[in-house]
């Protein structure tokens, strides 16, 4: 059994915004990755633009720095719920994880989903209590939390004699005592150098490389990001890859390439505990490994969770079909939801009976809109239905996704959050005082409830409140719950929205558009305060007669409109009405345009 003392591997895990891409950040910076002269911009690690505008990690990245000539590889994981399926792969490569935790919030959802994965792996944790320089922060209180969980979670003697280590990643220092102010990130370093073990294996034996992750370059094609299990590998080698359905391949590994900062550096060779790239291998998939030619091995890979929620894609086909994306057909739809199959393993694609219709599966709402955002960024056009939870059957009883629901809320609003989610058939589980006026409730709550009640929630607490959830499990069906209580304000007619229509409509509702904009009969406009859809001519004009000018409605005041993200649409829609998505628009339609068929078709019911 050889070791690599110079080499480590961790993985950076951590509930969304505890501050991970930050913390990378200030170790490349310290580790010498940068020249001095060198431009960074902030949170380097998000890449994507996605990611900078949210301000969440998506994709998994690696990066390695140097420390007293070891290399350190690090992996910056996403830290939402939804990316669960990103966070599992990434731990079959590394030895150790550093667990951050934010020192005021205490441990939240995705702390205890991404540690009980940890856990299960038999990883080394490092718990990181970040933001310590943070008003209220409660260092004491949370590293006690940190253990309770530990414990809850089944960790063994070994993991449960965790080292702690007090960071402000904004501020770039690490210090072993809460109370005194560190200089740098040195600490930390020297923790991850004693603590983390080295990759061991047998250096001499024949190839293992196990791929938990692809990219995808324009130039080289597909990329197999892995480790290097067992033996070394050289650039043009020959090798067998191994599938995931027991077939194998001879395979020719072209080009080979390690982590260097934020660069893929070529180079001839890896050995041992390498997490390297490997491009060359065409159809390459993850989960797949590839071995020497003469002791053909395949590695297990993990079982990544089942998506709970799914929704249709389906070809626009509203009367504004085709004027903004430049990929509007099936086929177009159809290639792209395949090749992101291919990358993101969580999510999951079906034909159906209609060409025009795929059904695509995630583990959130979240999961699935960024798709579509990343898609409609892409000229792609194409609509979508209400998202809807993935029931199933086991031994017979109809079972639905259960979510473990965190909600901070300031004392005054408790109240409201308690009425709405008591009627969504939640279960309150712990209800605590945070010293600071706010209150913490933990609740479990079926999946398919949770839809659409983000808005309400934030207008209940005033914008004060935060929520997380996280999946839990599969637990019988509940029984049925009175979804959206409100009904849709519904464009009468094709035309051009004037003010004096809408100034007619907005006395009904809350209005979704402003004036100029182009509508489509059976298009939602805006929302009805009662249960009821409701038609309403927002393309009126004010005609002219022999006592008023036409242009005499120009001092009519419009209640400012709200606009919708794309999140907030998908919440709003009911199971009769789509999202239309185009490159400029997010459009809300009635599946059924005009108003006397869908009456028929409602009678009929």
């Amino acid at each position: 059994m050889n070791s690599r003392d110079n080499l480590r591997n961790i993985a950076i895990i951590a509930h969304v915004d505890h501050g991970k891409t930050t913390l990378v950040d200030k170790l490349l910076r310290q580790s010498g990755v940068f020249r001095k002269n060198e431009t960074v911009e902030e949170r380097v690690m998000d890449s994507n633009d996605l990611e900078r505008e949210r301000g969440i990690t998506i994709l998994s990245k690696n990066t390695a720095v140097m420390y007293n000539d070891i290399k350190i590889n690090i992996v910056d994981t996403p830290g939402h719920a939804d990316f669960g399926g990103e966070v599992e792969r990434i731990l079959t490569m590394v030895d150790g994880v550093l667990l951050l935790v934010d020192a005021f919030e205490g441990c939240m959802p995705q702390t205890r989903f991404v540690l009980k994965k940890a856990l299960g792996l038999g990883k080394k944790p490092i718990v990181v209590l970040n933001k310590i320089d943070r008003p209220g922060a409660r260092p004491k209180e949370v590293v006690d939390e940190v253990l309770d969980l530990f414990i809850e979670l089944g960790a063994d003697e070994e993991q449960l004699d965790f080292p702690v280590i007090y960071a402000s990643a904004k501020e770039g220092y690490a210090t072993l005592d809460p109370n005194e102010k560190g200089e740098n990130m040195n600490p930390l370093f020297e923790k991850i150098v004693k603590e983390v073990p080295a990759p061991k294996g047998d250096a001499n034996a024949p190839l293992q490389i196990l791929f938990s992750n692809i990219d995808y370059d324009e130039y080289v094609g597909r990329i197999g990001i892995g480790r290097v299990e067992r033996g070394s590998v050289k650039a043009g080698q020959n090798a067998v890859l191994c599938r995931c359905d027991g077939s194998t391949k001879n395979v020719k590994i072209a080009k080979l390439y390690q982590f260097e900062g934020l660069k893929r550096v070529e180079t001839d060779t890896a050995s041992l505990g390498d997490i390297i790239s490997v491009s060359g291998i065409e159809d390459l998939n993850i989960g797949e490994t590839v071995c020497a030619t003469d002791c053909v091995e395949p590695l297990p890979f993990i079982k990544i969770d089942e998506p709970t929620v799914s929704m249709l894609f389906m070809v626009n086909n509203s009367p504004f079909a085709g004027q903004e994306g430049k990929f509007v057909t099936s086929r177009n739809i159809r290639d792209r939801l395949f090749k992101e199959v291919e990358t993101n393993v969580a999510m999951k694609v079906e034909e159906t009976n209609s060409a025009d219709t795929f059904k695509v599966s995630g583990r959130g709402e979240l999961h699935l809109s960024i798709l579509i955002e990343t898609m409609r960024r892409q000229n792609f056009e194409f609509q979508v239905s209400r998202p809807k939870v993935i029931m199933k059957h086991i031994d017979g009883v109809l079972n639905e996704p259960i979510e473990l629901l965190m909600i901070e809320v300031p004392d005054n609003y408790v109240g409201a959050v308690m009425e709405k989610i008591g009627a969504r058939k939640a279960e309150l589980l712990n209800m605590s005082t945070r010293g600071n006026g706010t209150t913490h409730l933990e609740f479990k709550i079926p999946a398919r409830c949770l839809m659409g009640y983000r808005s309400e929630f934030l207008t209940d607490t005033n914008g004060n409140g935060i929520m997380n959830h996280v999946f839990d499990g599969y637990e019988p069906y509940k029984g049925d719950v009175l979804q959206r209580n409100q009904g849709s304000l519904i464009a009468h007619e094709t035309g051009e929205t004037t003010t004096y229509g809408l100034f007619a409509a907005q006395e009904r509702g809350r209005l979704f558009i402003g004036p100029g904009i182009p509508v489509y009969e059976g298009m939602i406009v805006g929302a009805n305060p009662k249960a009821e859809d409701l038609v309403v001519n927002v393309c009126k004009k004010k005609h002219i007669t022999n006592t008023r000018a036409s242009g005499s409605d120009d001092a009519l005041k419009l209640t400012p409109h709200t606009v919708l993200s794309l999140e907030q649409s998908l919440e709003f829609i009911t199971d009769d009405e789509l999202v239309e998505v185009t490159p400029k628009n997010i459009r809300l339609r009635k599946i059924i345009l005009n108003k006397e068929q869908r009456m028929k078709k409602a009678n009929k019911n």
